[in-house]
């Protein structure tokens, strides 16, 4: 399985550090912003896997406003809120604009190292299926060339033997010439 690149934003430089390198010691692709300004300046130039996020952030864009542009860039990004001020109205806020997930600081580990690995499968089995539709794709496309060149196949065929009918019933021409035209018509000559 591919390794997930994730960014995590968040204003303290501390936990910041920290998840940075947690991840990075779990092999994940770790790309980090000090603010929600800097994540959405990243979000446009490149593609993440997942958006690890701050809920409180300061200045206009915060965890909810960086979820909501991580959707409008990217809507098959991550995105999982983390906040030390939890509640369960924040928490559905989060999850009806999108999010995919909801921690609490301090953060656990364990748990946060659990739902990326859940993420990373859930995109592992969205790619699967993505493959073996566009393998789908193929094969059909395959089959109705195929089956458009039989039917065509058969219509050439089909003429040829209403062609042998035809002049094996021509009783103006006497039997062996029916038959010689007949093979004719059989051989392509």
């Amino acid at each position: 399985m591919e390794s997930l690149t994730i960014l995590v934003v968040d204003d303290d430089p501390v936990i910041r550090r920290l998840l940075q390198q947690r991840l990075k010691n779990e092999h994940y692709s770790v790309m980090v912003a000090n603010d929600g300004y800097q994540a959405e300046r990243l979000l446009k130039k490149q593609h993440f896997d997942v958006v690890l996020t701050d809920l409180v952030m300061p200045g206009d864009i915060g965890g909810i406003e960086v979820l909501e542009i991580t959707k409008e860039l990217s809507p098959d990004t991550e995105v999982v809120l983390i906040t030390a001020h939890s509640s369960v109205d924040t928490a559905v806020a989060a999850m009806k604009k999108g999010a995919a997930d909801y921690l609490e600081k301090p953060i656990n580990f364990d748990e946060l190292f659990l739902r990326m690995d859940k993420i990373a499968n859930l995109k592992s089995i969205l790619k699967s299926a993505k493959d073996i539709g566009q393998a789908m794709s193929i094969t059909e496309a395959e089959a109705a060339s195929t089956i458009q060149n039989l039917e065509m196949t058969v219509a050439k065929l089909q003429t040829r033997l209403d062609e042998v009918e035809t002049a094996l019933r021509d009783r103006t021409k006497a039997e062996d010439e029916r038959i010689a035209n007949a093979i004719d018509i059989l051989t392509g000559e």
